[in-house]
């Protein structure tokens, strides 16, 4: 890779809590946080993960012979391009963003010519012309030098990131199942029980599993210890990647701006132990028992097994 940059992919299971980590986050002077969720994928993810997760949000593949503009255009971050070409459909309209997606095009193809074409090189190129492109972004001087993204479900690519960007990090981020899957019936379409358990225990299993072989580099937190105490949670993993502690771990903010509420970036609202544990309560006794049944190899390692007393 010719562009070395230092980078922090979050991972996370749907309404595991990874939007309410990034925005806890985003405040951080040392770092550059996507606007968004980062969504980095593209139509040529094909592999035995694919029917399961939605390809938006995995770790990318490029056409061989394609062009810069090509493999920009290819990057499917929905979020973001829709907020900036059709700002009045986009959820994000009442926040301000002095963005043009074409702009970033344009930044993005100029740096990949200085480095060439990689998957690495390409994913270095497109969160630094992101930032770039921003008109409007607090920026907090030279210290910022850690690039930090979120893709819902990513953890499962995990490997891919740390082999490709030799200075990345993941930090992936588990919540109690019933809180979890309670938030998720309140989509529009919710998963399944059954469809939502595996892919909630198919992320523990895959973080689980590069933590133990990528030891320093491969990181997981609770949801709810976040909540309980963002500043001492979210600073542990701050050191890991050399960087400071900040007093602004303790808010969740969108460009350094406090939020009220996470939503809509997630659905977490309200980021406390009492909503979350009262968003548990919501299931009924049978649903509870369902979702114990089928993470229970994980309660126990990730501490959930007393979540209901």
């Amino acid at each position: 890779m010719s562009n070395p940059i230092r980078f922090l992919m979050l991972g996370a299971m749907y309404e595991n809590g990874g939007n309410t980590t990034h925005r806890f986050l985003d405040g951080h002077p040392e770092m550059f946080v996507y606007p968004f969720e980062s969504q980095p994928g593209t139509r040529l993810v094909n592999d035995h993960l694919s029917a399961m997760f939605p390809v938006k949000y995995r770790w990318p593949s490029f056409a061989l012979d394609a062009t810069p503009e090509q493999d920009y255009r290819a990057i499917i971050d929905e979020e973001c391009k829709v907020r900036a070409r059709t700002p009045q459909v986009s959820k994000f309209r009442h926040m301000p963003f002095d963005f043009s997606d074409d702009e970033r095009k344009d930044i993005y193809c100029r740096i990949v010519a200085g480095t060439g074409r990689s998957r690495a090189d390409n994913m270095a190129a497109f969160f630094q012309a992101t930032f770039e492109a921003w008109k409007d972004y607090r920026r907090t001087g030279p210290q910022q030098q850690i690039y930090v993204g979120y893709s819902p479900i990513i953890t499962v690519d995990a490997e891919k990131i740390l082999n490709d960007l030799p200075q990345a990090h993941v930090l992936h981020v588990v919540r109690n199942p019933w809180s979890a899957y309670a938030d998720t019936k309140k989509r529009p379409v919710p998963l399944s029980l059954s469809h939502y358990m595996l892919g909630w225990t198919l992320n523990q299993y895959f973080a689980l599993y590069y933590k133990e072989k990528y030891p320093e580099r491969m990181h997981i937190v609770r949801t709810e210890d976040v909540m309980a105490d963002p500043y001492r949670t979210l600073g542990a993993v701050c050191e890991k990647l050399g960087a400071a502690p900040a007093e602004s771990l303790r808010q969740p903010t969108w460009n350094g701006q406090p939020l009220q509420e996470v939503y809509p970036w997630g659905t977490i609202r309200t980021a406390t132990p009492a909503a979350n544990k009262a968003t548990a309560e919501e299931l009924s006794e049978h649903e509870r028992d369902e979702i114990r049944a089928a993470a229970w190899q994980y309660l126990e390692v990730f501490d959930y097994k007393n979540f209901f007393k």
